[in-house]
């Protein structure tokens, strides 16, 4: 993997970050972020289990996630989009592969060779170039050491 390389998440946790990757697209928001339900003020790394007001507005405060039925944030999911089609290699790592629309961007990935690191065979398993069953903390680092 490349220093640096662009990670695409559907995590909410902020592990990633943590981890040390500098460019993390959140495709299903953030637990650290936090949105005025009245006002729409974001305020990220105060955490979620605000029961404060919303300082703006005194309106209520809610995770900055994606729920059930919501649409994924516009600009990170065309970002997202676009690193998948332009990028020469996908690897695909702990996912069922069947939350859609995030699990589609390993299809659009068209030039790209597809690896996919994951416990059991997915829907994306017969489309991945190289289809790897195990534990993601195990098989990334060998990927990683060559």
């Amino acid at each position: 993997a490349r220093l640096g390389a662009p990670v695409i998440t559907q995590n909410v946790d902020g592990l990633h970050q943590r981890a040390g990757s500098r460019r993390v697209l959140e495709v299903h928001g953030s637990i650290w972020l936090t949105i005025c339900t009245a006002c729409g003020r974001e305020d990220r790394d105060r955490g979620t289990l605000l029961v404060e007001p919303c300082a703006a507005c005194g309106g209520l405060l809610r995770p900055g996630v994606v729920w059930f039925g919501e649409s994924l944030p516009e600009d990170v999911w065309t970002e997202a989009v676009g690193l998948a089609t332009d990028c020469e290699v996908l690897l695909v790592a702990g996912t069922s592969a069947v939350v859609y629309p995030a699990a589609g961007l390993a299809r659009m990935a068209r030039q790209a060779k597809v690896i996919e690191v994951n416990l059991e065979e997915t829907p994306l398993s017969s489309a991945a170039h190289i289809s790897l069953r195990g534990k993601a903390g195990e098989i990334l680092p060998q990927l990683v050491e060559g």
